[in-house]
């Protein structure tokens, strides 16, 4: 899996793609962004809520378990020089005509096998891998 990510002209806003979507990325006015997209942090947030709830329809599928409607809430703190995300919590609601322990249990082992959650808990490594410097 390959995204990519490039500043648009002359600002710290930035357009982040991987194959045919893409999406906006920027800091809040108060960090010296144009707030027109999302933050990094958001991302981060938003990564792990994205991949709870495509692992819980896979799974509900494989379990043969309806799921009508999904909503998930991702919050955490951020503290440190530099900052990290600490104390990362998720609410979750599953609307399903399923009986409620099927649900139940369906949400637990998602919780323990998301590939987000998952890469977090286990502290998946990240190294930067090469350096290209270009003259203005």
């Amino acid at each position: 899996m390959q995204v990519h990510l490039k500043t648009i002209h002359e600002t710290s806003a930035a357009a982040g793609w991987a194959g045919p979507r893409s999406l906006v990325i920027d800091r809040t006015p108060r960090a010296g962004g144009l707030g027109i997209g999302f933050s990094g942090e958001e991302l981060f947030m938003m990564s792990i809520a994205a991949s709870v709830c495509n692992s819980l329809y896979h799974e509900a599928a494989a379990r043969g378990i309806a799921v009508a409607h999904v909503e998930i809430i991702v919050n955490g703190d951020w503290s440190g020089e530099p900052a990290q995300a600490r104390n990362i919590r998720y609410d979750i609601r599953v609307e399903s005509s399923a009986p409620r322990q099927d649900v139940e249990d369906l949400i637990r082992s998602v919780d323990q096998s998301a590939d987000i959650p998952n890469s977090l808990r286990a502290g998946t490594a990240v190294k930067l891998n090469s350096i290209d410097i270009l003259k203005a």
